[in-house]
């Protein structure tokens, strides 16, 4: 007994130490192995069909944002009571800043509380986050520096002007300002790796906030006039060359004035106009940011963007709008010099949002919109986003501070009607099979819009007060309220088409102009919690009935039924059609 006994025991420890050694190899090799699987599966851009798209936790995110006021992140009282208010408005992604200044009060010694209290809130109330670094500029403006950068105006200069007085702005040409707000971002970076990469709380940066220089088309402080003289970087001349077939036309029209020179002077090759200036800053603003942004990707690459403060109907040169910015006109000299920055954002405060938003999609740039307005106007700017321009998504400005406010009600159920229907969003996104209208009152192009979807034109008509002949109420033509704001989306599906509108009405003709298109079911409905469809009302007569006379609707080619999204609520509508 006692030595089959001893033999046991042998035959036990040993199975045990074989264990222990296969754990110890496994937890050996984990770290690794984790931190492999984190930077696969990590927040990324990626191409979708004809779309760029964020991809978070693997799988397509539409982010419905709010960025958050400049200062309100850095206290976390503060924003206590907005938290749980945000996410009931359908937010699902904050915008929120994070600041030199806080991360890094004295040189060397880095401060993440504002950081890791915006983890622990976010988390708490099931929220993403997109985190915007305000270190050399905040709107053109130096102001989100810590108090030794501020005072150091020697090993940190700034900008001058043609007179050689300072501003308020670093300059561009400022190498230690460059490697010291890179290194403060890269601290940042690599301690939010380790706290959040397993999370993926946190899904883009935002770099700055809408740089360039303000008053003059360019830099006059000596490092900058030195560089103006000196030759254009072979780099630039060598990126130019290798796109010229698809240059922008506003890149093109500088370079061609002078001949496509190959090298020269910013004035020899693009000529001595504000634009060969604007040129120049673009070039060494979109250097210098690239270098943090170098900084910061090596520690935890996130997608990362910068927004524009675009060009206002006022502007008569570069200067009256932050010179060198990423602006539209500007995307091609970004390219060159910020190959680590993914997206060019526009921040549209602007009357013709679409207009501006194709501006800014051109070359393939992915559309996001970081700062607009709420409201029903805001409502109608993201809708257009989402479903014409195949946006990553949208972000009013402020919205913390009034998302609860009556004039913010049907924001907030855009937004959570958006919300329910995310992933057919970004499916039919990927497909091709969605399509919106962004409809004004007080824009006379704009009281009518047609998407192009399957085998139908849809035809999207702004409510109106028309009467039809003979005096009695139509539905469709007539005169518009100038303050009137509609949208819709619509999505194609196998066997019918979902719309989410407000104050527009729908009607749809055949795609090839053969035969007239009939409303075979309408239903109205919303999405549950696990983004399935719940049918309600079944709708005709005269909810559908946009128009009785009907001789005009069929010399028109439509049926004279529709569908009609008549309140400020939006509404979701399913259509099956027939032809005849």
């Amino acid at each position: 007994m006692k030595s089959n006994q001893f033999i046991l025991d042998r035959m036990l420890k040993s199975v045990v130490l074989s264990f222990l050694g296969i754990v110890v190899m496994l937890c050996g090799c984990s770290p690794k192995a984790t931190e492999k699987t984190v930077d696969e599966q990590g927040p990324h851009l990626e191409k979708r069909g004809n779309v760029t798209q964020l991809i978070v936790e693997g799988r397509p995110w539409l982010a419905l944002g709010c960025e958050l006021g400049n200062s309100s992140s850095s206290s976390r009282e503060y924003m206590a009571p907005y938290w749980e208010k945000l996410r009931e408005s359908g937010v699902n992604t904050v915008l929120a800043v994070v600041s030199w200044e806080q991360t890094e009060p004295q040189e060397g010694q880095f401060d993440f509380t504002v950081v890791d209290n915006l983890l622990a809130d976010a988390r708490a109330n099931n929220l993403k986050l997109a985190l915007l670094w305000f270190g050399s500029w905040k709107n053109g403006i130096t102001s989100y520096t810590p108090t030794w950068v501020k005072r150091d105006t020697q090993r940190f200069p700034l900008a001058q002007t043609p007179e050689g007085k300072p501003l308020p702005i670093f300059t561009t040409l400022g190498d230690a300002t460059c490697e010291a707000d890179g290194k403060a971002f890269a601290a940042m970076m690599r301690h939010l790796k380790e706290v959040d990469a397993r999370q993926q709380t946190v899904i883009m940066i935002q770099m700055e906030n809408e740089v360039g220089l303000h008053g003059h088309p360019r830099d006059y402080c000596p490092l900058a006039e030195a560089a103006y003289k000196s030759q254009v970087p072979q780099a630039l001349i060598d990126w130019l060359t290798a796109h010229k077939e698809t240059l922008l036309d506003e890149t093109r029209a500088a370079w061609e004035a002078k001949g496509c020179p190959m090298a020269g002077t910013w004035e020899e090759v693009f000529g001595p106009s504000d634009r060969a200036a604007e040129i120049f800053m673009a070039w060494n603003y979109a250097s210098y940011m690239d270098r943090i942004t170098a900084a910061g990707k090596a520690e935890y690459a996130l997608p990362t963007f910068v927004n524009a403060w675009i060009v206002q109907p006022e502007d008569t040169r570069p200067g009256n709008y932050p010179s060198g910015g990423p602006q539209a006109q500007n995307h091609d000299i970004w390219r060159a010099a910020a190959p680590h920055i993914d997206i060019l954002s526009p921040d549209i405060y602007l009357n013709d949002f679409p207009e501006i938003l194709k501006l800014y999609s051109r070359s393939g740039n992915p559309v996001f919109i970081p700062e607009s307005r709420a409201g029903q106007n805001g409502a109608a700017n993201a809708a257009y986003a989402i479903g014409a321009m195949g946006a990553i998504g949208y972000s009013p400005f402020g919205f913390e501070r009034n998302c609860d406010d009556d004039s913010n009600a049907s924001f907030r159920s855009f937004y959570n009607k958006a919300g329910s229907i995310a992933q057919l969003i970004l499916k039919a996104q990927e497909e091709g099979r969605i399509g919106a209208a962004w409809l004004k009152g007080s824009e006379p192009m704009r009281v009518k819009d047609t998407i192009m979807l399957g085998q139908e034109r849809i035809v999207c008509e702004l409510v109106s007060s028309g009467m039809r002949n003979g005096g009695a109420p139509q539905l469709t033509g007539g005169t518009y309220d100038p303050k009137a704001i509609g949208y819709v989306i619509a999505i194609q599906n196998d066997s019918d088409y979902l719309f989410l509108g407000s104050n527009v009405r729908v009607t749809f003709l055949p795609a090839d102009g053969e035969g007239i298109v009939g409303l075979a079911k309408v239903t109205e409905g919303d999405f549950d919690a696990k983004g399935d469809w719940q049918e309600r009302r079944w709708l005709n007569g005269d909810e559908i009935q946009l128009r009785y006379d009907l001789l005009y609707a069929v010399d028109e080619g439509y049926s004279g039924q529709g569908l009609n999204f008549g309140r400020p609520e939006p509404a979701f509508l399913k259509v099956e059609l027939f032809k005849y």
